[in-house]
């Protein structure tokens, strides 16, 4: 069955985006979803449940998406939120999108457009200083030179010792944790499963020998220690060494002196935009251009999308335990024996799963991951360019420091700990860190002329404030203004050119994009949360206790970002399943 290409007529085609999907389930295309038996069933048209569906459609199985929401994307998405404004609704940037997805899934012939940033930052300081950095060497040596010199010396030997890392850690990305399996059949089986993850592990540690001893220990030290401490091992600086320090802490509840945040930021520097390593860039037409390029790739290879599909329930075959199917809200029964959720796995095994099904050892194990968020997303339309105290340029001219990400309120590392002290205390940071990024700067596609799209990205703000409540409108309006505030120091007339916005508090994240606690990574980027710990220890091949039920989101390894490696690496375990299945039988 497997083996024959799918051909799926489908009913509507988009003209705008190029991409066909049912809009609706409970009209035309419920009756397409219940009338056939489908391979294999996503829950979640998220950029990693699309990428599935399309190394799943041009394997030749018939594959059904079921998406809860009016359009795909999950939180790579762009929304008109204000009349001629299209914000990157969640996730704002490229740079972490696996290059063997973009090479395989051709998603530069299905409209993906990267637009490189030059800087790619700019930090402006309210003594009148500031700090940009990029791909630039020479601009980099010259900026950093203006704080320390020393500095500027040793930042090359920086960036080139973290690039090493990323070389030791991309075979991880793209390959399932070497996770002993627990289904094989015979002995044979099991000897066979276990020689491959021996030479695994002997392809990692002939990376890891290559570093050599020097670099190796400082691998091991960048994985366990604060990002405090490496940074501070590396610079005397507090400008350059506060801006670095953004990457190990963003999207997460951890400070710069908790152990393990150097992991992040080597996460953060483990991607590429059009062969430039380490190079994040703006989405032409935002981020869900991303994901409107990967559906197209997966409808062109015979994957069905169905939005306004929301799943209520899997259905499980009471005698063999395997997945039979998914219920849909409406009571539809969708019939599959392979279901890939790309939910957090609180919503996969915890509302989806029936009770009862799951081991009493692994619901605990879910239960315990940590999806504590401090993050917050406010989406902005302005009727003109900031205009930065620090910098003395034009009203309508595009400056350097308006091209990248700009990090507010984050001087010092002391800044940033000071901000995640708040929130420890229950309290939305009084001066809260913010990334501030305009990609109509680049992108002249989002916005009117003149006017232009802002990102604010915000930490610390605590799922649950003891001072107030999210869903209180007034409460919601006075953390905005001192985040506006805050922008107004170092940009004068920032609060002024508002001409809306939109916010996204962790309670919101949660409720609209099905983002447990809020957490952008479907649960926490710490080392007890990653690669063979990923979501729970034992089950971090992508499989799970119940039988034909698969996790594909940034849950699972290698986690949060937009990555489409969990889709990818979960479709090929589908993939082996079935062929391993087909050889039994």
């Amino acid at each position: 069955m497997w083996k024959k290409r799918a051909t799926v007529s489908l009913v509507h085609a988009s003209r705008s985006s190029g991409l066909n999907i049912h809009t609706d389930a409970k009209l035309q295309g419920s009756r397409a979803l219940t009338e056939r038996k489908w391979d294999a069933v996503v829950v979640g048209a998220g950029h990693n449940g699309l990428t599935a569906a399309a190394y799943l459609a041009k394997s030749g199985l018939k594959v059904a998406v079921l998406e809860r929401r009016h359009v795909i994307g999950g939180a790579a998405v762009t929304e008109e939120l204000i009349p001629g404004f299209k914000f990157s609704r969640c996730s704002y940037l490229q740079s972490l999108l696996r290059p063997c997805i973009v090479r395989e899934l051709e998603l530069s012939r299905h409209g993906l457009k990267l637009l490189k940033r030059n800087p790619s930052s700019f930090t402006p300081c309210l003594d009148g200083r500031y700090l940009l950095l990029g791909p630039d060497e020479a601009l980099n040596y010259s900026e950093i030179s203006k704080f320390s010199r020393r500095d500027a010396i040793a930042y090359p030997r920086y960036e080139e010792q973290l690039q090493n890392f990323v070389r030791l850690m991309e075979h991880l990305l793209d390959s399932t944790p070497p996770e002993l399996r627990r289904d094989v059949p015979t002995f044979v089986d099991h000897m066979t499963d276990k020689l491959k993850k021996s030479l695994f592990w002997c392809h990692f540690l002939k990376k890891v020998f290559k570093l050599g001893y020097g670099d190796a220990v400082d691998f091991v030290n960048l994985l366990v220690s604060p990002a405090s401490r490496v940074l501070n091992n590396w610079f005397e600086g507090d400008v350059l060494k506060a801006t670095l320090a953004t990457d190990a802490v963003i999207g997460s509840m951890s400070s710069v002196c908790t152990p393990g945040s150097g992991y992040v930021l080597l996460h953060h520097v483990m991607g590429e935009s059009d062969g430039d390593r380490g190079v994040w860039s703006y989405v032409e037409g935002g981020m869900g251009s991303i994901s409107m390029a990967i559906g197209r790739a997966a409808c062109e290879a015979g994957a069905h999308i169905v939005t306004n599909a929301e799943v209520g329930k899997l259905s499980i075959d009471e005698n063999s335990g395997r997945v039979n199917g998914v219920i849909l809200a409406d009571g539809s029964h969708v019939h599959t024996s392979s279901v890939l959720s790309n939910a957090t796995p609180h919503v996969t095994f915890m509302k989806l799963v029936p009770e009862g099904i799951l081991p009493e050892e692994f619901v605990h194990g879910i239960n315990s991951i940590d999806y504590s968020s401090g993050t917050t997303k406010i989406n902005v339309a302005l009727d003109k360019l900031p205009q930065f105290r620090s910098c003395s340029t034009s009203l309508l001219e595009v400056g350097p420091q308006h091209v990248g990400t700009i990090h507010i309120a984050s001087e010092s590392m002391e800044d940033i700990d000071r901000a995640h002290r708040d929130a420890l205390n229950g309290l939305p940071s009084q001066r809260p860190l913010i990334e501030m990024t305009i990609p109509s700067v680049l992108d002249k596609t989002i916005s009117p002329p003149g006017k232009h799209v802002v990102n604010l990205f915000i930490q610390y703000t605590p799922y649950k404030p003891t001072d107030g409540c999210w869903q209180d409108l007034s409460f919601r309006e006075s953390f905005a203004q001192r985040c506006f505030s805050l922008i107004d120091e170092y940009a004068p007339g920032f609060s002024s050119s508002i001409i809306g916005y939109d916010m996204l508090a962790p309670p919101d994240l949660e409720k609209q994009f099905y983002l447990t606690g809020g957490n952008i990574f479907h649960g926490a980027m710490t080392l007890d949360s990653l690669f063979l710990l990923r979501p729970i220890k034992g089950w971090s091949n992508y499989r799970s206790p119940v039988r034909g039920l698969y996790l594909c989101g940034s849950g699972a390894h290698p986690g949060g970002g937009v990555m489409g490696a969990p889709g990818r690496n979960a479709a090929h375990c589908v993939l082996q399943d079935m062929k391993r299945s087909l050889g039994s039988s």
